[in-house]
């Protein structure tokens, strides 16, 4: 699902992650108050400014509060970054997700509002991108270009139905994955077979492309009528 992301602080690990998010098909606004990191920000995002993000003024003209996803990459100075995440949350910005250099760093910008936060010494942009995007997605493993293996929750709707019924039942079917294994508890079932019922708590090991992945938490509920109920007429008024 297409989103409206800000990335503040253009070094190797913001400017990997919003171009990566702009291949994802993100609306990306790359914020960096070097004159150099934004130009080679050119073509790579949807728009890139040269801006002091500590300036409220600056966030207002923005229309910062307007954005779904904010990323605070501002990796050298803790101090502005603290600050940014701050001024940020102010904004009501739904989703927040702050660069932290160590575990104190990270414990702190979760008191001050960051809903997520991370590591990138540990984490490679690319794979935090396709992470924080999919609620229910567990982890990522890039195989080759768009496709990749992943660890994810099933929505609460597929609970309880096979893998045929949730459209899950291999490539050629409505989400167009191929469920590797189920991890039930401890154990694991590999490749389970298309009526094997989806329990409570499981979690699913799934490979497909990755705009197919994040399909099987976009795609609404299905509603389904019992067969046989008719369809509801409208009441004509005399």
């Amino acid at each position: 699902m297409k989103k409206q992301v800000v990335v503040i602080g253009l070094g190797r690990f913001g400017s990997n992650l919003a171009q990566e998010l702009y291949q994802m098909g993100h609306d990306v606004l790359a914020i960096d108050s070097n004159e150099r990191k934004v130009q080679e920000m050119l073509g790579q995002v949807t728009y890139m400014v040269k801006a002091d993000a500590t300036n409220e003024a600056v966030l207002k003209e923005l229309s910062i509060s307007d954005y779904d996803v904010a990323v605070v990459a501002i990796g050298t100075d803790i101090q502005t970054n603290m600050l940014v995440t701050v001024l940020l949350k102010s904004f009501g910005i739904p989703f927040i997700i702050s660069r932290a250099n160590n575990r104190l760093h990270g414990e702190t910008l979760e008191r001050i509002g960051a809903d997520k936060v991370v590591y990138p010494e540990h984490e490679a942009g690319h794979r935090i991108a396709h992470m924080q995007f999919n609620p229910g997605l567990m982890d990522y493993m890039e195989v080759v270009g768009d496709f990749g293996i992943s660890k994810l929750r099933p929505p609460d709707h597929m609970v309880k139905s096979t893998l045929e019924e949730a459209g899950l039942s291999g490539p050629r079917d409505k989400y167009g994955v191929a469920v590797l294994a189920i991890r039930r508890g401890r154990e694991y079932i590999l490749i389970p077979a298309k009526d094997e019922e989806i329990k409570p708590g499981d979690i699913l090991i799934v490979a497909g492309k990755t705009e197919q992945i994040g399909r099987v938490h976009s795609a609404p509920k299905e509603t389904t009528r019992p067969i046989g109920t008719a369809t509801p007429q409208p009441q004509k008024v005399t």
